[in-house]
């Protein structure tokens, strides 16, 4: 039986398209202006201070700003890159320069669990304030309404068992009761040596190939019983 449900975000309820051809430039063409803007705000100096003890050497805003968009180049999943990224976000998404991309098929999967009464949280590499955003100023209004709760990799690496078993101690159900949906295998089996019930969603693949894990190219197909 599923009692919860615990979804990533790019590539399963979300383009991989949308973050990497939409948030990722938007954050880095206004990182620079965000950082001299802010710098001085608690929140933001917070996370200026945490890049400075990440390189392990003092640097000026400049310095900053081009490790920051160096990360951005890299696709670092490093937690004040995140933070601030959300941030800058968060004024776009306000702005109306874009809205947060989730596939319909997605939509209607998880409201009808959540109808269920099955718990849904979101298990992302992006911060707990970028998932709020994606879904909270989505393509079909806010669901955020739907979520009992968001993690981020302040939890725990996505392809390590350690944080799936954090999380089911979080949310206070068996493993075993968790289903976790991901298009990641390395995640999946990260969750499934937790104890976890999984699924591949294979949006962006051009074959159907994991042997360890059921999948389906989209959300209509789950069968929660069928797992």
């Amino acid at each position: 039986m599923v009692k919860a449900i615990v979804t990533d975000i790019e590539g399963t309820t979300s383009s991989l398209s949308f973050v990497k051809d939409v948030l990722f430039p938007y954050a880095r063409k206004h990182i620079t202006t965000f950082v001299r803007q802010h710098a001085d705000e608690v929140e933001v100096k917070a996370q200026l201070d945490e890049v400075k003890q990440l390189v392990g050497k003092e640097l000026d805003l400049e310095a900053v700003t081009q490790q920051l968009k160096q990360w951005i180049d890299e696709d670092q999943k490093i937690t004040p890159l995140k933070t601030l990224q959300g941030m800058i976000w968060e004024a776009g998404y306000k702005a109306g320069d874009f809205t947060g991309h989730v596939y319909e098929d997605a939509v209607c999967k998880l409201r009808d669990w959540h109808a269920q009464g099955i718990k849904l949280y979101v298990f992302s590499s992006g911060s707990v304030k970028a998932q709020q955003l994606i879904f909270g100023y989505s393509d079909f209004g806010d669901l955020t309404a739907l979520f009992t709760g968001y993690f981020d990799t302040r939890i725990g690496s996505k392809r390590e068992a350690q944080a799936y078993d954090q999380i089911a101690r979080s949310i206070t159900v068996p493993a075993d009761e968790i289903l976790f949906l991901s298009d990641i295998e390395q995640e999946l089996d990260a969750a499934s040596e937790a104890g976890m019930q999984t699924f591949l969603l294979t949006r962006d693949m051009n074959t159907n190939n994991s042997n360890l894990h059921p999948s389906s190219s989209n959300f209509t197909e789950i069968n929660l019983t069928g797992i």
